[in-house]
């Protein structure tokens, strides 16, 4: 357009350049620039919308430094700008005065005041740096609030209170980002909205296919880029729906199987145009989640190996001792639950270990047992299994039973009352976290006594949200108060985990079993 116009769109170049930067984003880069560009189509508020990690942020700030660049280049600065990330701050004062603080940067003014705590000393402070201060006709300020709807602390006023401060001060654009914003969440009429969709699988493959990796060995440039780009469809089919719907975690969980993806061209079994049969051979990981998640459900640690036992000789006799055999066996490998238990171990506190070992006491021994094994009223101390166990006694070595009794642990956990958890929990609990100290040395000794949790309600929501305790009955489908002393639970973990994890504070939960 000429320069006489009063209406001229950016530069083409800028738009370009952004376009290529963030593909598949062109329209909504269009429609930013428009709407804060000082020549174009400048607008009061403007509202950026979309689900996370599609580019919201990344393109506005990208937009508006290259279009303050550009303006400046072409003649006296006509734009500014701030960028405000409302997450980082934990009240309104601490907003307010980042604001200030941030536009008087970017206009280069000495006199911000340092103290700004309500919407209204906001309001002055921006008009004394942008009203009232001589500027271009075209002069335009965007100013940015980065994740709006996480603010912390926020005064009931604040987003009306933002969203007028155009009608106040002429030049200044107010744009807002959010996840999903409601409905006529500012309480003002004709606000522009710009809406940013996650991104397809077609833009997936494209964006992705933009940055392939190194050349295989034995394979050119071309070769590993079509391997890479069929690659990345099927780890989209694979796993966008369940655990990687965002582009970051799209791009994390292909960095994560493409080294399993193409062992076996390193090997030299397969070649990169054999790609069913690479899929094929690498079927067992695409539907292994822990490879993408670092937490409880990641891959295990490696743990170093344990020393090698001496296997029996036949010329050793076997010792007999009262008509049975004593021979030295090998010990068995532990399975996959007793590997994942010293991660379990290491990921929860003092107070959820010791609950999740009396919820497990709950779930498998009878309430008619708890006066026996935990009470110190007639023994002066806690009386353990010893000669409790269900089977043939001492008097009664002739004599058999008819009907055989099935061990508790291996009929399954049975649903308990909260409050005889915590009364377990209660009883127990110095006694086990001395036996947990005495396992540590000195310095971890003051470190697990100083730290140990009291709150137990955080502790019983961390073992329901990793679902190792499941609510049933009534309260199972979220009605109802969750710390209801009446309400039923169940242990939802093994016994290889629970002897595990007694094992790692010094505790043999087999003891405290009845049956």
């Amino acid at each position: 357009m000429g320069n006489g116009s009063l209406f001229q769109l950016p530069d083409e170049l800028v738009i370009t350049a952004l376009a290529q930067a963030f593909p598949s984003r062109e329209p909504q880069i269009r429609a930013l620039a428009t709407l804060v560009h000082p020549s174009a189509a400048p607008c009061r508020n403007l509202v950026l919308y979309g689900t996370e990690s599609t580019g919201k942020s990344s393109i506005t700030a990208a937009l508006l430094a290259a279009l303050e660049s550009d303006i400046d280049d072409n003649g006296p600065p006509g734009l500014k700008f701030a960028i405000v990330n409302c997450v980082e701050y934990i009240t309104g004062r601490h907003l307010f005065e980042t604001v200030v603080g941030k536009v008087a940067s970017a206009l280069r003014w000495d006199g911000a005041p340092l103290k700004c705590e309500t919407v209204s000393q906001l309001t002055v402070a921006l008009s004394k740096m942008l009203k009232y201060t001589p500027r271009p006709d075209n002069f335009r300020f965007v100013l940015v609030f980065d994740g709006i709807d996480r603010q912390r602390e926020a005064p009931p006023n604040l987003l009306p209170a933002l969203a007028r401060l155009s009608e106040i001060i002429p030049s200044i654009t107010t744009v807002f980002i959010a996840t999903s914003p409601p409905a006529n969440f500012l309480h003002t009429p004709f606000v522009a909205h710009i809406h940013f969709p996650n991104y397809t699988k077609p833009e997936f493959v494209a964006i992705l296919g933009a940055s392939p990796p190194g050349p295989l060995p034995n394979t050119t440039q071309a070769e590993t880029t079509e391997l890479w780009t069929r690659f990345t469809a099927a780890v989209h089919d694979a796993l966008a729906r369940a655990a990687s719907r965002t582009l970051p975690s799209l791009r994390h969980a292909c960095q994560a199987l493409w080294p399993r993806f193409t062992a076996p061209i390193l090997a030299g079994t397969h070649v990169p145009r054999e790609f069913s049969k690479l899929l094929v051979a690498a079927r067992v990981h695409f539907h292994d989640e822990r490879l993408l998640d670092p937490g409880i459900v990641s891959a295990q640690r490696s743990q170093p190996p344990p020393p090698p036992t001496q296997a029996p000789t036949t010329s050793e006799p076997s010792a007999l001792t009262n008509g049975s055999a004593i021979t030295t066996a090998a010990i068995p490998k532990p399975t996959q639950s007793t590997a994942a238990a010293p991660d379990l171990a290491a990921l929860l506190p003092t107070t959820a270990r010791l609950l999740l070992l009396a919820a497990y006491l709950a779930s498998h021994n009878a309430a008619r047992h708890d006066l026996t094994l935990f009470s110190t009223h007639h023994h002066g101390r806690r009386r353990r299994r010893g000669g409790l166990s269900v089977g043939v006694g001492r008097g009664h070595a002739g004599r058999r039973s008819k009907h055989r009794k099935i061990a508790r642990k291996l009929l399954g956990a049975h649903a308990f009352v909260l409050e005889r958890m915590l009364a377990i929990f209660a009883s127990v609990r110095r006694e086990w976290d001395a036996a947990s100290a005495a396992s540590l040395s000195d310095d971890k000794q003051r470190m697990t006594t100083t730290t140990m949790d009291s709150d137990i309600g955080m502790a019983i929501a961390t073992l329901a949200s990793l679902r190792l305790l499941v609510r049933v009955g009534g309260g199972a489908a979220g009605n109802g108060d969750p710390m209801d002393r009446g309400g039923k639970w169940r242990v939802n973990v093994g016994w290889e985990v629970v002897r595990a994890l007694g094992r790692s504070i010094g505790v043999e939960i087999e003891d405290w079993l009845i049956e």
